[in-house]
């Protein structure tokens, strides 16, 4: 019998790509409040001189409907609204039974007066507080886009 060892390599690469195609899609940063699901909480990295930057996030799995109402980051001084429901405060409503998102092409929280330039790839703390949700710590990520 004659054993290819080349073949079975391409086997075994076959066979792993198979069951890697297989596997549910990983989403990144999943955060569990008692009325929702936070998905991904991003933004993109930002120069020296930078001010400001935009934070999105996704609200999915929503048991009852709730209100972000706090943006807390030592990376920013404040947080507003920006976007279509712009205002100087955060108060963001998020349906019951509805996937809702705060997305730099619609609504979004604007973190104000960095305290340093936002680096690709990493990951800096976060705090999230919901009217019936509460109060949670979480982590933003530094990214290239959207994750929908």
């Amino acid at each position: 019998m004659n054993d290819n060892p080349d073949r079975r390599r391409l086997l075994h690469a076959g066979l792993a790509l198979g069951i890697a195609a297989m596997a549910p899609r990983a989403r990144a940063c999943e955060f569990m409040t008692s009325t929702l699901r936070v998905t991904h909480p991003w933004t993109r990295a930002t120069g020296h001189d930078a001010t400001s930057t935009v934070l999105c996030m996704g609200f999915d799995e929503v048991s009852e409907t709730d209100r972000l109402i706090l943006v807390e980051t030592p990376i920013a001084t404040s947080a507003e609204m920006g976007g279509a429901l712009a205002r100087p405060e955060v108060d963001f409503l998020i349906p019951q039974g509805e996937e809702t998102y705060l997305d730099d092409s619609g609504t979004f929280v604007r973190l104000l007066g960095l305290t340093q330039p936002l680096q690709l790839g990493r990951s800096y703390p976060l705090r999230l507080g919901f009217e019936k949700g509460g109060v949670f710590n979480t982590t933003v990520s530094v990214d290239f886009g959207r994750f929908r």
